[in-house]
């Protein structure tokens, strides 16, 4: 990571002796991923019902003059446009470098944000950035650097998170101020408005955002040579994180219990070795539980035309009430198996629950026990903000008598045994140790019974289908 770029002054801030911020988690992406995710974030802009402030480098100004008629329309719903990049002949001359909201910084060649790509959006409404540095010619190793520029390797993070996205964009303002410090007080001026007018607005532009990225994502694969498989992974593994990085927004929102999804993950975990499942199986069942708050999603904004809530000919509409927020995550494939188990997690053991009125085994195991976990971590996390539950043990015994008494009713009564043994271990000093996921690094949760089919429609009648 080149010195005094961006993105290690960011990564250097996350470092555990630097105020015990939360270490960034980065990873590697193929050219291609780039640009179907940058156009993606790029196009919520044209749609935002506020109007962001957008700081962008393009490395060289070449890779600008191929999207300076994209940027024109861009800045015409942007509040201020900023683009960093080494000049090339036309890069100045361009109609959109002459509008009154676009500045051009034209790097040194010695600058290493040169060797940067960046896109970061800060907006009351809408936030999301990614920051990438092409990796060295070294790194590469004895391949080399790849002839198919579109397979070029960057190294690097993305994300949605509010706070990350205004903490870069400070840092890239202090940047440009080596170059132009009455732009650069410009810009924090900016920043410091737009701060103020999102404590009065929802950020919930969010979900239309996730939705782009997976439908340019799968655009993407659909244009890959059938030889280029790591192409096609790197896409398939930023789609996953999509869903990933948006599940962790939700978490990040609800203050009363910030950490639902990793701990339910991690109780889905030790819960499969309970009950001695395949590994396969308790990937899958992490995976749900890292996803599982995906499915209390209702707003209909997480339902974009032409994307979330399509079907093809092959993949017919469920014939029960759909459950929004898991529907999102039927648009990838690879997904439809978690998409079945967070849809019927809500299902009760006697058939009153929802959204398809499942009875017992008819249930999908996973679903059952997502459905148990999620209320039991629920309930403890409840218990641990009351004052009457100061201790941990207590926490843990009023949560599980709770899913005990509802045994055979709304859970499966042999899942509540396998818990009570959970909880039994735990209160015995057995150490669940609670990770967040590094989101970067998700695709080994995806394997080939990511896509199976777990219900057996043969048995269902057609009033309870939801596959």
């Amino acid at each position: 990571m080149l010195e005094g770029s961006i993105l290690q002054d960011l990564k250097l801030a996350h470092q555990p002796e630097h105020g015990g911020k939360r270490p960034l988690n980065f990873g590697v992406y193929y050219k291609n991923t780039l640009v179907s995710l940058c156009h993606a974030l790029e196009d919520c802009i044209l749609t935002c019902s506020s109007a962001p402030l957008v700081v962008t480098a393009f490395q060289r100004g070449k890779w600008y003059l191929e999207e300076a008629d994209r940027y024109a329309e861009l800045a015409d719903q942007a509040q201020h446009v900023a683009i960093l990049a080494s000049p090339d002949t036309g890069f100045a001359e361009h109609p959109t470098s002459q509008k009154a909201n676009v500045d051009l910084v034209a790097l040194e060649k010695s600058d290493p944000v040169a060797q940067e790509w960046h896109l970061i959006i800060f907006g009351p409404t809408y936030t999301a950035m990614v920051l990438c540095q092409e990796i060295s010619e070294e790194d590469y190793g004895a391949q080399g650097v790849p002839d198919d520029d579109l397979e070029r390797k960057f190294y690097g993070f993305w994300t949605f998170e509010a706070e990350l996205v205004r903490e870069t964009v400070e840092i890239a303002i202090a940047h440009i101020d080596s170059y132009n410090s009455d732009l650069a007080n410009s810009l924090r001026s900016q920043v410091k408005a737009i701060t103020a007018e999102a404590q009065t607005r929802d950020r919930d532009e969010v979900y239309t955002a996730v939705s782009k990225v997976v439908d340019y994502l799968q655009t993407g694969q659909q244009h890959l040579d059938r030889y280029q498989e790591g192409l096609d992974n790197n896409l398939v593994s930023n789609e996953l994180q999509a869903f990933l990085r948006l599940a962790q927004l939700i978490d990040q929102t609800d203050i009363s219990n910030p950490m639902a999804a990793a701990e339910v993950a991690t109780l889905a975990e030790a819960m499969g070795q309970v009950l001695d499942l395949p590994v396969w199986q308790m990937n899958r069942l992490r995976l749900a539980g890292l996803l599982h708050r995906l499915g209390f999603l209702q707003s209909d904004s997480v339902l974009s035309p032409g994307s979330f809530g399509h079907y093809s000919d092959d993949q017919p509409a469920p014939c029960c009430p759909i459950v929004p927020g898991a529907q999102i995550l039927r648009t990838m494939q690879r997904l439809k198996a978690i998409a079945t188990i967070i849809t019927h997690e809500s299902e009760w053991w006697n058939g009153q629950g929802l959204p398809a009125g499942l009875a017992g085994d008819e249930i999908p195991l996973e679903s059952r026990i997502l459905g148990l976990l999620v209320a039991f971590q629920q309930r403890v996390a409840d218990a641990r903000s009351s004052e009457d539950h100061a201790r941990p043990e207590a926490a843990l015994s009023d949560a599980f008598a709770a899913c005990q008494a509802e045994a055979s009713d709304r859970w499966d009564p042999k899942l509540v045994e396998a818990l009570s043994l959970l909880v039994s271990a735990m209160q015995q000093g057995m150490n669940l140790s609670v990770n967040l996921p590094k989101i970067a690094a998700g695709m080994w949760l995806l394997d080939s019974h990511s896509n199976d089919d777990l219900l057996d429609l043969a048995s269902l009648d057609a009033t309870q289908v939801v596959s």
